[in-house]
């Protein structure tokens, strides 16, 4: 496996981005955090616009200045590094496509519209309708959720009985609105490949740290 000594890793509690400190930490990779809640923090956009001009997290820094966006892409990478660490099937394992569409899924049918909550003049929505909006949005991921749990056939994980960045990314994701509660509601199959993540050994530490509320 590579060793990137000098990772720097731009993220926030309670954000995507601990879906990658949770694959950094499985992996063993040192990184540098740079906190910052950029939906919320004008200095935290302003901070992380010298990485990365559309001002988000997670942003990854490689240690010869390269920069990595798009949390899904982020872990696919880091999963790749290692493949005696198996978070994810390898090129010629036939889950790779399956594994491949539902990172990509998620990424864009799910997180992306968290994009939208912040400021929903955004998407061309007045302030005034900013509850029915977000409301709309959730009801949105639910879908997005129930359609992901009725393609699905989990057996310990999402996608077998190992482990892979797609569990962590779940269980990261399915964290924000409309929260856990309306996920294990509409994603049953899912549901205890997920609690199994939130019970990882390796990860008890990063989980309290980085959703301190929970």
């Amino acid at each position: 496996m590579q060793t990137h000594a000098h990772l720097t890793l731009y993220g926030a509690q309670a954000s995507g981005s601990v879906a990658v400190e949770a694959a950094l930490t499985l992996l063993g990779l040192p990184y540098h955090l740079i906190e910052g809640a950029t939906w919320a923090e004008e200095a935290a956009r302003d901070r992380v616009a010298t990485s990365n001009p559309m001002r988000q997290i997670p942003t990854l820094v490689m240690p010869d200045g390269e920069v990595m966006t798009e949390s899904a892409a982020i872990l696919i990478y880091l999963a790749d590094l290692d493949p005696a660490a198996t978070l994810a099937p390898a090129p010629s394992d036939p889950r790779r496509r399956q594994f491949l569409r539902w990172m990509l899924y998620v990424s864009s049918a799910i997180y992306s519209l968290h994009w939208i909550k912040p400021d929903v003049k955004r998407i061309g929505a007045p302030e005034s309708c900013r509850d029915a909006v977000v409301e709309a949005v959730h009801e949105r991921i639910a879908f997005c959720w129930a359609n992901m749990d009725s393609q699905l056939a989990p057996g310990d994980y999402l996608l077998g009985d190992e482990l892979t960045v797609l569990d962590l990314y779940v269980a990261v994701v399915s964290r924000f609105g409309p929260w856990r509660e309306r996920f294990h509601e509409v994603a049953p199959k899912m549901t205890p490949a997920v609690r199994r993540v939130d019970a990882e050994p390796r990860l008890a530490a990063l989980w309290r740290d980085r959703f301190p509320e929970e």
